[in-house]
């Protein structure tokens, strides 16, 4: 198994296998066809548009539409279409920053195939010079979580919901994933961005995750406060480089979050006969997803 691998594995999406979403004309979201023939069942809500579906031209108003989707959208859980329930909300938009025409409820997002975004901090100590003196704090998930039971993940990591900055996401979220304080939290340092577009049972997952690094005191210890963490450890980034290749060892976006960390701290080098193509797939934009 190779880096390679974990990249195309969140990039496995077919633009092919679904349906535009409509809002207004544009194009918000990708829909597999079977749950979009579910969505036509709420034609006061969705109807057959152009070659894909749209939302009602009736519901306008950002109040109006998240209030109608969500009425769809719990009816879907209810009957169990959708398998869980975060009650949480995501912006429909375009892109980061930009104008949202509807709140979604987190756990539709893939099937609605809505530009996503999140947050993922690297829990960083340093013990020496070079890459060699580089440690990482890992969480593993609990094996009750419904996603990635059991996987290794960043040691403060979330998705980025309506109403909130990410700076206040990452003290939030760090706070409650691994009782950082606010003061330490905000010492986070961003250091960029990837993007994905993956294939699933739900649908389509396209993220822009937002990476952040957290250089923590050797006496600190994180303490998860949510319930959603099994257990923390302190590892070698050499370790880190070696489970990241196992490509099944993290859940599979915090491979990407990973593979960006070894190249910034000189762990994965020009050396590696991949590196060309594997910085190429890692880094290029949105646009460049198979789904637009």
């Amino acid at each position: 198994m190779s880096y390679l691998d974990c990249i195309r594995r969140c990039n496995n999406a077919d633009a092919g296998l679904y349906l535009p979403w409509y809002v207004d004309g544009q194009v918000y979201g990708r829909i597999e066809p079977g749950f979009a023939h579910c969505l036509q069942e709420w034609p006061q809500v969705f109807v057959a548009q152009r070659d894909g579906i749209g939302l009602h031209a009736d519901l306008q108003g950002y109040r109006r539409r998240s209030a109608a989707v969500e009425a769809v959208v719990r009816q879907l859980y209810q009957a169990g279409v959708l398998d869980t329930w975060v009650g949480e909300v995501y912006p429909v938009t375009l892109g980061f920053g930009q104008p949202s025409v509807l709140a979604l409820e987190r756990a539709a997002a893939s099937f609605f195939g809505i530009r996503s975004f999140g947050v993922h901090v690297n829990g960083l100590v340093r013990t020496g010079d070079g890459p060699e003196g580089v440690q990482v704090w890992l969480g593993t998930r609990t094996r009750t979580k419904p996603f990635w039971p059991g996987r290794l993940d960043q040691m403060v990591a979330g998705g980025q919901p309506v109403g909130i900055s990410l700076d206040d996401n990452i003290v939030k979220e760090a706070f409650e994933e691994a009782a950082v304080s606010e003061a330490l939290a905000r010492t986070a340092v961003p250091v960029g961005q990837v993007h994905y577009a993956q294939s699933g049972w739900r649908g389509l997952d396209r993220c822009t995750l937002f990476l952040f690094d957290l250089w923590l005191p050797p006496d600190f210890t994180p303490v998860n406060t949510d319930g959603e963490v099994e257990k923390f450890e302190l590892l070698p980034l050499a370790e880190v480089a070696a489970l990241t290749r196992q490509v099944d060892a993290f859940k599979d976006n915090c491979n990407l979050v990973n593979i960006d960390l070894l190249i910034r701290m000189g762990q994965l080098t020009a050396d590696d006969p991949d590196y060309p193509l594997i910085y190429r797939s890692l880094y290029r934009g949105p646009t460049d997803n198979p789904t637009g």
